[in-house]
C-alpha cells in the first residue's frame, strides 16, 4: 500500500471548491462600459513551471482593477505580461492573446515590439526605483528616446509632474538628484515618468507596501485621479486599498483568475466560496 500523504492547505482548498468556471469569470459590467484590453486564453511559463492558467478577462477602461490573491498566485506575473517585462529573462513564454483596443494588437504576439509595449504600458513597481539621475532627468528618460527635445521637453517634464501632484513639491529642486526627495515623493517621480510617454495604461506592483500612511494616501488619491486620462491595473495584498481605490477586483489563486466583478459587490457578495475565505480572512 502506497504512503499516505497528508493533502496541503491549497490542494484542500481546491478540492473543497473546486476549479473555478471559466465562463463565470467576466466582468460584470453595464454593456456601455468600453473595454481597453482582454486576455484570451492567457498562459504563462517559467521554464516548464505554468504560472497563469488559462486566464479570461476584460480590463474596462479608464477604470482601475485591482488583482488581489495570495503571494505565488500569479498577481505580478499577470501584471508583467502587458509590459513584456517577461521576455528580459530567458526560457519564458506566453500562450493567448492580450488584446488591446481599438487597435487589435496582440501584446503578447511575437509580431509585437516589447519596447514600444513598454512605453505604451507604463508600469510602477513595488518599491521606488528612481534613477540615478536629477529629478529633471528622470522624467525625461523616455521622453529623451522618443526624441524629444528644448522647449517641448521642458514642457512635458512639467505636464508629468503635475499630473503626477508633485511639481509645486519640486518645481526648484529640478536639477538635484532625485535620491534627495522622501520615499513617497520618489514613487511618484516614477508615476511621473512612467506618465511622460503617454501610455495607454499604467500598471502598479504593489506601488505602496515601502510607504507610510501619509504617501500611501497621496498615491491613492493619484490613482483615482489618473483614471481620467488612462486605464489602472494594480496588484495589492491589501484588501482595504483595492476596496478604497478600484473599480473592478480580479481574485486570482494557484495561478487560476477565480472570480472578477465591481468592487463593491466582491467585498461585500462575492460570487464564489474561495473568494469568501480569502476576503474574511481564512487564508492568505
Amino acid at each position: 500500500m502506497g504512503k499516505f500523504v497528508e493533502p496541503s492547505s491549497n490542494d484542500r482548498l481546491r478540492s473543497q471548491y473546486g476549479p473555478s468556471d471559466k465562463s463565470a469569470v467576466r466582468v460584470q459590467r453595464n454593456e456601455s462600459v468600453t473595454i481597453k484590453a482582454e486576455a484570451e486564453g492567457l498562459n504563462f511559463f517559467y521554464g516548464t513551471l505554468q504560472a497563469l492558467k488559462n486566464i479570461n478577462m476584460e480590463f474596462p477602461a479608464n477604470q482601475v482593477t485591482a488583482v488581489i490573491g495570495p503571494s505565488g498566485c500569479g498577481k505580478s506575473t499577470l501584471l508583467r505580461c502587458f509590459n513584456r517585462i517577461h521576455d528580459l529573462y530567458p526560457e519564458t513564454r506566453y500562450e493567448g492573446r492580450i488584446t488591446l483596443q481599438p487597435s487589435g494588437i496582440n501584446l503578447i504576439g511575437p509580431e509585437t515590439d516589447p519596447l514600444e509595449m513598454r512605453m505604451r504600458m507604463s508600469m510602477v513597481f513595488q518599491k521606488p526605483n528612481a534613477f540615478p539621475k536629477s529629478v529633471f532627468e528622470n522624467v525625461a528618460f523616455g521622453l529623451r528616446l522618443k526624441g524629444i527635445k528644448g522647449r517641448e521637453l521642458e514642457e512635458q517634464v512639467e505636464r508629468s509632474l503635475r499630473s503626477a501632484a508633485l511639481w509645486d513639491e519640486v518645481k526648484d529642486r529640478l536639477r538635484d538628484s532625485a535620491y534627495t526627495l522622501s520615499g513617497g515623493q520618489q514613487q511618484r517621480l516614477c508615476i511621473a515618468r512612467a506618465l511622460a510617454t503617454d501610455p495607454e495604461m499604467l500598471l502598479f506592483d504593489e506601488p505602496t507596501s515601502a510607504l507610510d500612511p501619509i504617501a500611501t494616501g497621496k498615491i491613492e488619491d493619484l490613482i483615482f485621479t489618473l483614471k481620467r486620462d488612462v486605464t489602472v491595473i494594480i496588484v495589492t495584498h491589501n484588501m482595504q486599498q483595492a476596496a478604497r481605490v478600484s473599480d473592478f477586483t480580479a481574485f486570482m489563486y494557484l495561478g487560476e483568475l477565480i472570480e472578477v466583478s465591481p468592487t463593491k459587490k466582491m467585498f461585500e457578495n462575492p460570487s464564489n466560496k474561495l473568494t469568501e475565505e480569502y476576503i474574511t480572512g481564512h487564508f492568505g
